[in-house]
């Protein structure tokens, strides 16, 4: 028997959504690079990234439903597997174009992450803990985010650039062995104490294991309230992702030697408020608050703290400080989707978990898409005026709690 054996399986989520944002982030870092050897401009970069949204967006909700009809042990499998192969097939790539086939492949493969990682979570973890191993496991993409520019670095200044992608690919697949040979279910699994199996399932509602069709789902009110939930503030950490470098380095003139630090700094925050964010309503469910409350005080807390963006122009003299304000935004980001994506465990029964959540991340990914393609366009046109970004980046989550609070003012199954 393996004492806490949840959080090992925990860990292995977190492992996945390292490896699935350092695939992600490489194309990022590697911008400034990539656009004067290419001779991209930034409208061609807003494309790309509009196909790997566009796929993203079009497999989430069959990823989701994907997950839930064959399991987490083997689809979770093959979401990495698509996703590592079209993570190296970047190293082939020689224009605009290229690039956007190969990131449509990422796309499909990594919308797989996230249904089966929450599905698990939902399998693994008492209501009182979701959260928290949600906060865990979400801190994969942040720290996915602070090695993407050690090993660019690495990669790109001794091999070429093209040698960054087949490194970064070749390390899922050592995730793919660790996680065939820990995981099996909770109650198939035999090196788990049964006292262990008890803590995992207390709290926890029967449900009978049910194929639930999507327009089933899109008659649920708390579904809607995700889906808004993600469209409005998922295209917020698409833009720190794959623009943050950019503006580092027509704002700072940070090459990509020097880039490396503030960004490092900003995940590393982020990863603080993953961890934290989740935290925040464990406590307070223990303490008999309830979880409707408990949520919505977690959410609100972190919509706030995106606030300062909105004056992103004020402190703009030094970096820094703008990295600090950046950072706060990036970790209130990742406290607000751990708690964001619980109240899918909250709110639907566990047979359809993934399915909702490939569909959230499906509304956020269309967000992301648009935004993206906007992005590009209007730097073009105001050459390089990121101030307007960081202004709407800053009230789209006081604004989507409002869309929550109105949509599913109680976080509870079987809310109509």
């Amino acid at each position: 028997m393996i004492r806490n054996l949840r959080w090992y399986i925990c860990g292995l989520l977190f492992l996945a959504t390292t490896v699935n944002y350092l695939d992600r982030q490489v194309l990022g870092v590697l911008k400034p690079t990539l656009t004067a050897e290419l001779g991209w401009k930034e409208s061609d970069f807003g494309w790309i990234v509009f196909a790997f949204q566009g796929a993203y967006a079009l497999m989430m909700p069959l990823a989701g439903r994907f997950i839930d009809s064959l399991g987490t042990r083997i689809g979770y499998v093959c979401a990495v597997l698509v996703w590592s192969v079209a993570s190296m097939s970047h190293a082939v790539a020689r224009n605009a174009w290229q690039f956007g086939v190969a990131r449509f492949g990422l796309g499909l493969g990594e919308a797989g992450n996230f249904p089966a990682a929450i599905k698990t979570v939902s399998d693994w973890f008492p209501p009182s803990e979701r959260a928290l191993a949600t906060g865990i496991f979400n801190s994969g993409s942040n720290f996915g985010a602070v090695a993407a520019p050690l090993l660019v670095a690495f990669c790109a200044g001794h091999f070429g650039w093209r040698s960054t992608f087949l490194f970064t690919g070749g390390l899922d697949f050592v995730w793919i062995a660790l996680w065939l040979i820990m995981f099996h279910l909770p109650r198939l699994h035999p090196r788990l104490a049964p006292a262990e199996l008890a803590i995992i399932e207390s709290g926890r509602e029967e449900t009978r294991e049910t194929r639930v069709p999507y327009l089933q789902l899109l008659r649920r009110r708390a579904a809607w309230a995700f889906l808004l939930g993600k469209f409005m503030t998922d295209p917020v950490w698409w833009f720190y992702l794959y623009w943050l470098p950019g503006y580092l380095n027509r704002t700072y003139h940070l090459d990509l030697l020097h880039i490396g630090p503030p960004l490092i700094a900003i995940y590393l925050l982020a990863d603080v408020g993953s961890v934290g964010g989740g935290w925040i309503s464990m406590p307070l469910v223990r303490r008999g608050v309830s979880v409707t409350r408990a949520r919505k005080t977690a959410l609100l807390a972190c919509a706030l703290c995106v606030l300062p963006l909105t004056a992103m122009q004020f402190f703009l003299h030094n970096m820094w400080l703008t990295v600090a304000f950046i950072g706060l935004a990036a970790a209130a980001h990742q406290g607000w989707s751990a708690n964001l994506f619980t109240t899918v465990s909250d709110t639907h029964p566990r047979s359809v978990v993934g399915s909702v959540t490939g569909l959230g991340g499906a509304s956020g990914a269309i967000g992301g898409m648009l935004f993206s393609v906007v992005i590009g366009y209007w730097l073009d046109f105001s050459h390089g005026a990121y101030t307007p970004l960081f202004f709407a980046c800053g009230m789209a989550y006081v604004a989507a709690f409002f869309v929550i609070q109105l949509l599913a003012p109680r976080m509870e199954q079987d809310a109509a």
